[in-house]
């Protein structure tokens, strides 16, 4: 029981349904759905589309999708939506110019956005309502105004700068960054969205938009084509998994990151993490070194599944965590473990689970603040910078080349009992989402606490400097003691990442949260 002198939030209890997404307006949009007798695959696919317009920073049409969706008898489907790079790409061209990595807001960091098709690829295998009423409250939103939520504000504002330089003029308000309760409007992009309610997907990858979309970035020195664009095509996939708990942990496989959250797990069972008590320096060691032994993997192998070196199956084995567990020492940081260069991102992540317990998984973004922070200059779509993921490396398996998906931060999850769905969750911040994953399965498996205490607990993560960063209601014992045992503590000022999550309850009921970092709720009928 939480201590309600303490403020903060409780967890939400439901039987009928239940949504959790990082924005009220879209959380609105979704429950409407359910309610109105919608499943959650229609509920998810209103949600998102809302996000897209009210959290333009972290997602929208111009940027890539990855979701998970149990049936109601157990089976577990996923869909890979992520875009690739330009046909004619060329990481010789770069490194000649002069680069020695994929500049975030240029127009070679801009991947084919995968998004739309992946929605429409949802829809189409399991949606009940129609597709132009699932779109029709993100159209409203853009055509008539939003006011901008507090969250959404102070990102904005941290963009500014960034947005200036780089001539995002479309993103701003007589040269500054939008702020609490001011009015937005979208209107290009409203045209947009209601072309895609009306025709479909192929709306946005041919035609008018898609001319737009190339256009744009062939005058900024990008290779896109529209026909890199009619080409994209989202694919159903396999899930990964691992035991950990008395539960099966499901990840989407490569070009995503998820691998690593299996690995990450099975190093904590492997490390006898659940031994020690949340919130501990001996707990946060292990967990924080567990962490760059599994990240360091990551770097190392991690790329377009097509081009990986080593098995998935090897990397998230019981017995290479075994292997990797040697580099562990309890008592001090291992100094020696090659941590990857940081990777921002920005996300939203969702979950819905119906009155029938179909469940979806939801992860959409642009990757950076605004993603290339390249706006198409008359459909009003926010491109993608995901293609800043690939390395100007020939020999490195996530190198950048032609149709090349990238190393992908996001990550849907889902953890099963008995067969069957028994949580739906994800962790968004970009490269931190598999420590997140870990982290609050660990605190609702291991530790008993519900969705919404596992959400609202301290994180910490490290940074490209190799400090330890700790967000500030980690105790000062702990930053003493992880000083003592060699980590370099620092406090981070901002909270780090979001997080939302739904349980399914062994008696049938839902449990649901939303994390207090973001601007959204979970809400329940």
């Amino acid at each position: 029981m939480r201590n309600f002198s303490a403020g903060g939030r409780s967890a939400i209890h439901a039987d009928n349904g239940m949504v959790a997404t990082s924005h009220p307006l879209s959380s609105a949009a979704a429950l409407n759905v359910l309610m109105n007798g919608g499943n959650a695959v229609d509920a998810a696919i209103a949600a998102v589309a809302v996000q897209g317009v009210v959290e333009p920073q972290m997602t929208g049409i111009g940027g890539d999708c990855f979701a998970m969706i149990s049936e109601p008898d157990g089976s577990v489907h996923c869909i890979d939506g992520a875009g690739r790079s330009p046909a004619a790409s060329d990481i010789h061209r770069l490194i000649d110019e002069g680069h020695t990595k994929v500049e975030p807001f240029s127009a070679h960091a801009v991947t084919v956005p995968g998004a739309v098709r992946a929605w429409e690829a949802m829809h189409q295998k399991f949606g009940s309502k129609d597709w132009a009423e699932l779109l029709a409250p993100a159209i409203q939103h853009a055509r008539d105004g939003w006011a901008v939520a507090p969250r959404v504000a102070a990102d904005w504002a941290d963009a500014e700068a960034d947005l200036k330089a780089n001539g995002a003029d479309a993103l701003l308000k007589n040269g500054k960054a939008y702020g609490v309760s001011e009015r937005v409007t979208s209107p290009e992009l409203a045209d947009t969205l209601q072309a895609i309610a009306d025709k479909g997907a192929v709306a946005f990858y041919e035609g008018a938009i898609a001319t737009d979309i190339a256009a744009t970035i062939q005058k900024r020195g990008g290779v896109m084509t529209e026909e890199d664009l009619a080409g994209n095509q989202p694919s159903w996939v396999e899930p990964i998994r691992t035991a950990y708990g008395g539960h099966e942990i499901l990840e989407l496989p490569p070009s995503g990151q998820g691998m690593t959250a299996l690995t990450l797990l099975n190093l904590f069972e492997e490390l006898g993490n659940r031994d020690y008590e949340p919130g501990s320096v001996d707990r946060w060691h292990r967990d924080l070194e567990a962490g760059r032994i599994a990240y360091a993997v990551r770097d190392a192998y991690l790329a377009d599944p097509a081009h990986m070196s080593e098995p998935v199956e090897r990397l998230i084995s019981k017995a290479y965590a075994a292997e990797l567990a040697t580099e562990f020492d309890p008592e001090r940081r291992n100094s020696s473990i090659t941590l990857p260069q940081s990777r921002g991102s920005d996300t939203v992540y969702l979950t819905v689970v119906d009155r029938d317990r179909r469940c979806v998984s939801l992860i959409n973004s642009i990757f950076g603040d605004f993603g290339s922070q390249i706006v198409t200059e008359n459909t009003g779509i926010v491109l993608q910078n995901r293609g800043a993921g690939l390395r100007l490396d020939p020999d490195h398996p996530n190198a950048f080349g032609p149709n090349k998906k990238p190393l992908h931060t996001i990550i849907p999850a889902m953890a099963l009992k008995d067969g069957k769905p028994a949580i739906s969750f994800g962790v968004m911040g970009g490269q931190y989402q598999p420590m997140g994953h870990a982290h609050v399965l660990s605190l609702m498996l291991d530790h008993g606490l519900d969705p919404q205490e596992a959400i609202d607990h301290p994180r910490a993560y490290w940074d490209d400097d190799g400090n330890t960063v700790l967000e500030k209601s980690i105790a000062q014992e702990v930053f003493d003691g992880l000083t003592a045992k060699g980590h370099t503590p620092i406090w981070r000022p901002q909270a780090m990442g979001g997080s939302q999550i739904i349980r399914l309850s062994d008696d049938g009921h839902l449990i649901g949260g939303s994390d207090s970092r973001k601007d959204g709720l979970a809400i329940g009928y």
